[in-house]
C-alpha cells in the first residue's frame, strides 16, 4: 500500500482579476522507503506540492479539489491546528536554506527537545538522549557536547544536518526535503544524499525530493516525476526517465546537463520560458517551446498515460507524440 496519494490535486490562487491554477491535477504515490524526486524549472509547482502535503500552503492558496491521503487518511481538509499534530509526527520537512528552520536564539538541543516532547511522551531526560542520538545518526561529530550550541556555531553543512536531525525528531513516515541540497557545496551534497538514502533504508520512510538538479535525482531516487507548468508530464523509474525520456521536456532537460566526456562549444537549452500562470496555453502547456509540436498539441491536453518504454518497466507520460497518447486521443 502507498503511504502518500496525491489524487487529482487543484491548487488555485483567487486574486481580483480571477483564479489562477497553479497546480493543475496532479497524481501519484509514494511507498515507504521510496525516495521520489520531483524536477522541473522553477515555477513549475515543485514546492506548491510540497507545500500543500506539508499544509503550509501560503493565502490566498487553497486547494480548490482532489485529495491527499497520508497511510489511506484525507489530510487536505484538516485545519490548522488538526494539521499541526501531523506536521512533524507523521511528515517531516526539511528546507532549502536551514538558517530559516532553525531560531537563532534557542541552542540546537532545545530545539530538538521541544520538537521530541511536542510529538513524543518522553522526559527531559529521554527527550535530550533522543536529541544527541539524532544529532549523531546525521553525522554531527562530538554531538553530546555540540547539542548546546546554536545554528550561528554551526556550518551551513552542519546546520542542514540539525535541520534533518528536526525533520526526523518524532519519527514520521514521510520527509518532504524541498531543495535541500541547493545552497550547499558539492562535496556537502554528497554526504547530505547519502544521509537522506541511509534515512530510508534504516527507517523505511518515504521521501518526496524536490529539487532542479537531475544530478541529485539521479545520484538519490527510486522514481522521477517531471512537472511543467503545474502538471506532471512525465513519471517514471529514474534510470529509465533519465536514459530514455518519453516527454519532449524531459529530453530537453536531460539535453541540458554537461557531458564530461563530450567537447562541445555551447549547452543544450530549452528555448523560450515557462509560462505564467494567467497566460497558460491551449492544449499541451509545453507546445510553444517545443520542437516536436503538431497541430493537436495547441488543441487538445494530453493526459496522463501509462507506457511501457522497456521491459518490466512502465512510465507515465503526458505526450501526443507516443503512440499510446495518439491512439487514447483518438478514441
Amino acid at each position: 500500500m502507498s503511504l502518500l496519494q496525491v489524487k487529482n490535486l487543484v491548487v488555485e490562487f483567487p486574486n481580483r482579476h480571477g483564479t489562477l491554477r497553479a497546480l493543475d491535477d496532479i497524481s501519484f504515490e509514494i511507498a515507504p522507503g521510496e525516495i521520489l524526486g520531483v524536477v522541473g524549472e522553477s515555477g513549475a509547482g515543485k514546492s506548491l506540492t510540497g507545500a500543500s502535503i506539508i499544509g503550509l500552503l501560503e493565502p490566498p492558496g487553497r486547494v480548490a479539489s482532489g485529495q491527499i491521503l497520508l497511510q489511506g487518511q484525507r489530510i487536505d481538509h484538516l485545519n490548522n491546528d488538526q494539521m499541526r499534530s501531523i506536521r512533524g509526527r507523521k511528515i517531516g520537512a526539511i528546507f532549502q536554506d536551514p538558517l530559516t528552520s532553525l531560531n537563532p536564539l534557542y541552542s540546537v538541543g532545545r530545539q530538538l527537545i521541544e520538537t521530541i516532547q511536542a510529538h513524543l511522551p518522553v522526559s527531559d531526560k529521554e527527550a535530550r538522549q533522543r536529541a544527541i542520538g539524532l544529532l549523531q545518526d546525521t553525522g554531527i561529530p562530538a554531538a553530546a557536547e555540540r547539542i548546546d550550541h546554536y545554528p550561528h556555531q554551526f556550518s551551513g553543512g552542519m546546520r542542514q544536518r540539525v535541520v534533518i536531525a528536526l525533520a526526523l525528531a518524532a519519527e514520521p513516515q514521510l520527509i518532504v526535503a524541498d531543495e535541500p541540497t541547493t545552497a550547499l557545496d558539492v562535496s556537502i551534497q554528497a554526504q547530505i544524499i547519502s544521509l537522506l538514502k541511509n534515512i530510508c533504508k534504516q527507517r523505511g520512510a518515504a521521501v518526496m525530493l524536490i529539487t532542479h538538479d537531475m544530478g541529485v535525482i539521479a545520484e538519490t531516487c527510486d522514481r522521477v516525476a517531471v512537472m511543467y507548468a503545474g502538471r506532471i508530464v512525465e513519471v517514471g523509474p529514474v534510470h529509465q526517465v533519465i536514459h530514455h525520456p518519453e516527454h519532449p521536456y524531459t529530453a530537453g532537460l536531460m539535453a541540458s546537463i554537461p557531458d564530461m566526456d563530450m567537447e562541445r562549444e555551447r549547452l543544450n537549452q530549452i528555448d523560450g520560458a515557462m509560462p505564467r500562470l494567467n497566460a497558460i496555453p491551449k492544449g499541451c502547456a509545453f507546445n510553444p517551446r517545443c520542437p516536436q509540436v503538431f497541430d493537436k498539441c495547441k488543441q487538445e491536453r494530453p493526459e496522463l498515460l501509462q507506457v511501457s518504454a522497456a521491459k518490466d518497466v512502465s512510465t507515465q507520460v503526458a505526450c501526443w507524440l507516443h503512440p499510446a497518447g495518439i491512439q487514447g486521443g483518438a478514441a
